[in-house]
Parts: structure tokens; C-alpha cells; sequence
């Protein structure tokens, strides 16, 4: 991971760390190296990360489990009050089914925060690859995913929008939504 790519996540980390909160149980998909949940973790009562590049372990209140979620990576009903999401849905063929398995794993009134890239992202971070600046993250799995359709799939699996904000010069979105 190069240095750019090192610094836009940590931007989009830093975007959603307010929205945990203190003693939180999360639930973190697409964790692949671990920074939110390290940066959570003196808040969080317990983290989960899931990713299917990374290698499974645990540290203390942090464990790592390695597969696509959902799908092969099941969690009981209402296990976390928090689920986050950075750059992973674009990543997803199914975005309702993703949405529908946040919101059976989340409690009654818990949160998925997510950072959704707008699809331009795609060509400049193309051209970043062809200049050497910028590795990037599993960008040929892009579904192609319109950053417009989040809320309506969010609210039709029964979120309710809490907070919808731009970042990174506009190009991506911050949503963090409640389950009803």
C-alpha cells in the first residue's frame, strides 16, 4: 500500500471514528488491515473484523475472521450495536442483501456507518495506479455502484438516514444510518 492509499483511508477512518461510540460491540466488514478496529479499539467492549484477505487471529477484544460477509461469515441476530463499512460497497454484487445482513446482526437502534466513493473515483484512481502514486484496494471488484442508490437500499432494509456528509473534495460520502 503506498502512501496515498495509506492516506485516503486514513481519512475515511477518521470520518467514522466520531460515530462509534464508547463500549460499542462492532462489526467492522471489509477491515482488510485492521486500522479502524485498532483505532476503535479503546472504545469498543468488542471488535470484529471481516475480510477475506485477512489473516484470522485475535488480540484482546479484537478478532479477525477471514471471508465475505454476508455469506460465509454468519453472525447471530442483534450481536453488534455498530457495523461499519469504508469503501466496501462497491464492492458488493448485492447491495440489498448486504444491507439486510447489516441489519440483522445490529441491534434495535444500532448503526451502520459507511463511506461510499462516487464511480468517478474509479478513473482517477486508475490514473494514480498508471502514475505509480497509488496501489489502490481490489478496484477490479467495483460493481459499478451508484453512491445515489445508498440511502433508498439502506432504508429499504429498515435504516432510517441519520447523517449524510461529502469528503475527500466531494468524491466520497459518509452515511450513517439507524436500524428502525
Amino acid at each position: 500500500m503506498r502512501t496515498l492509499d495509506r492516506w485516503l483511508q486514513n481519512w475515511r477512518a477518521a470520518k467514522v471514528l466520531p460515530w462509534i461510540r464508547e463500549r460499542d460491540r462492532l462489526l467492522d466488514i471489509g477491515c482488510y488491515d485492521r486500522v479502524l478496529l485498532e483505532r476503535a479499539e479503546p472504545r469498543l467492549s468488542v471488535g470484529v473484523g471481516v475480510d477475506p484477505l485477512i489473516t484470522p487471529g485475535a488480540d484482546g477484544r479484537l478478532r479477525w475472521v477471514a471471508g465475505q460477509f454476508p455469506g460465509d461469515v454468519t453472525f447471530p441476530e442483534a450481536s453488534f450495536d455498530c457495523v461499519t463499512a469504508l469503501a466496501v460497497l462497491e464492492h458488493v454484487a448485492a447491495p440489498s442483501a448486504f444491507a439486510a445482513g447489516c441489519a440483522d446482526v445490529l441491534v434495535p437502534g444500532g448503526r451502520a456507518i459507511l463511506t461510499v466513493p462516487d464511480p468517478r473515483v474509479d478513473g482517477i484512481l486508475d490514473a494514480l495506479i498508471r502514475l505509480g502514486l497509488a496501489d489502490g484496494m481490489s478496484e477490479e471488484e467495483h460493481h459499478g455502484f451508484d453512491v445515489a442508490q445508498t440511502i433508498p437500499v439502506f432504508e429499504a432494509a429498515g435504516f432510517v438516514l441519520r447523517h449524510h456528509s461529502r469528503f475527500q473534495l466531494g468524491l466520497n460520502g459518509l452515511f450513517v444510518f439507524e436500524k428502525g
